[in-house]
């Protein structure tokens, strides 16, 4: 540890803004390229006030969009090597259910990007989950090598190995000001930092950042209720599973079985209501939620193990974009400055290569991957008259 006396370094390879999931293995991957890298967040760690919290996420190689499945190969691998770096376990296999309408666009290409033949109808998916009821008009496609990331467990490793690589991590420190440059300059409420690349991985706050730089970025935030369903008989197998194409869920389910509150199957929508991400906590308890309807009608039918009312509701926040695809670009004027943006909803799996491409991209190196689909270009009118 540092003496009290010594003067706070200001001065860096590379600056993080944000320690959710896509910050800290951002940071992770260039402390690994032994760049000095700073990482800052503006709450205390661990908090509850972003999406990267919480004990569970669904990993999975099913993808309707090949862009992403073809990454997945190399996030299991990279999440395989932080629990070896760490000694921890991070990830269950429990499977992982697709379902929808036969022929259904979506559930198809999940089934080519496991390079899988089977659909499976009611009868052959309850020979692997038997708690599991598949209504009629509806198949599945079973993902095996699906299963939960610990989230809160995972963030604290990627965050472990950043720091013993050298990496600096200050949190409970809000960024007040960026000015760019070929040094780019940051303004914290506990001093000023400076970089030749900066990153913003700043979740439901990225979009108030990029403002100061002259862009605007069609970002939205979404207050989202996580629910927690209780089992009629604990001790139940169910895989995780997605929804595709239900008339009765246009945005989609998903669920996860009962790891992180014993007897408490994880049901949510994969949809929410705008906010501000300064106010999300400020919601009244008695606003209406017509999503625990939607939520209690496929309980009903799917899972008639599962009591029909949440026995336990959080929240957290989604930031998402018009196509719900990333954000992961250089700034249009200032390409030292890089942007990660539009993760929520199914950003955590692919934290690991997103944290090495917006690294690649912070350092002038081509990306691993075709960027096209990320790019900040496919939305008009970003950059501000003025610029």
């Amino acid at each position: 540890m540092a003496a009290p006396s010594q003067p706070q370094k200001s001065t860096y390879d590379a600056i993080v803004i944000g320690a959710g999931i896509q910050g800290s293995y951002t940071a992770y991957h260039l402390a690994q390229r032994h760049k000095d890298t700073l990482l800052l967040e503006q709450f205390f760690l661990p908090h509850s006030r972003g999406s990267s919290h919480g004990q569970s996420r669904i990993i999975r190689s099913a993808y309707p969009q090949e862009y992403y499945s073809c990454m997945m190969p190399d996030c299991f691998r990279l999440w395989q090597q932080l629990e070896a770096e760490t000694g921890t376990t991070l990830y269950r296999q429990t499977g992982l259910v697709v379902l929808g309408p036969p022929g259904e666009p979506e559930l198809e290409a999940c089934r080519r990007s496991l390079g899988v033949d089977e659909v499976l109808d009611a009868t052959a998916l309850a020979q692997h989950f038997p708690g599991f009821r598949l209504p009629p008009g509806q198949v599945a496609v079973l993902d095996n090598t699906a299963g939960v990331l610990f989230a809160d467990r995972a963030l604290r490793a990627v965050q472990e190995v950043f720091r013993r690589h050298g990496g600096t991590l200050r949190d409970g420190e809000k960024v007040l000001r960026i000015e760019p440059g070929a040094t780019v300059t940051v303004t914290t409420t506990a001093g000023v930092y400076k970089a030749p690349r900066l990153i913003i991985t700043a979740g439901a706050w990225t979009g108030a950042f990029v403002e100061q730089l002259g862009l605007h970025l069609p970002l939205q935030p979404l207050r989202i209720d996580v629910c927690y369903w209780r089992e009629k008989q604990p001790g139940n197998v169910n895989p995780c599973f997605l929804t595709l194409g239900l008339s009765q869920a246009p945005h989609g389910i998903y669920g996860l079985p009962s790891i992180e509150y014993p007897g408490l199957m994880k049901v949510c929508h994969h949809h929410g209501s705008p906010t501000d991400p300064e106010k999300r906590d400020q919601s009244p308890s008695s606003a209406p939620r017509p999503d625990i309807g939607v939520l209690s009608s496929f309980i009903s039918s799917h899972l008639p193990g599962l009591e029909t009312q949440p026995a336990v509701m959080e929240t957290c926040l989604y930031t998402n974009t018009p196509d719900e695809d990333f954000i992961l670009d250089r700034h249009p004027k200032f390409s030292n400055i890089i942007i990660g943006a539009g993760f929520s909803g199914h950003g955590f799996k692919l934290a690991p290569m997103v944290g090495k491409l917006l690294c690649q991209l912070s350092l002038g190196e081509e990306p691993s991957y075709n960027m096209a689909h990320f790019a900040i270009t496919r939305f008009p009118g970003v950059l501000g008259a003025s610029q």
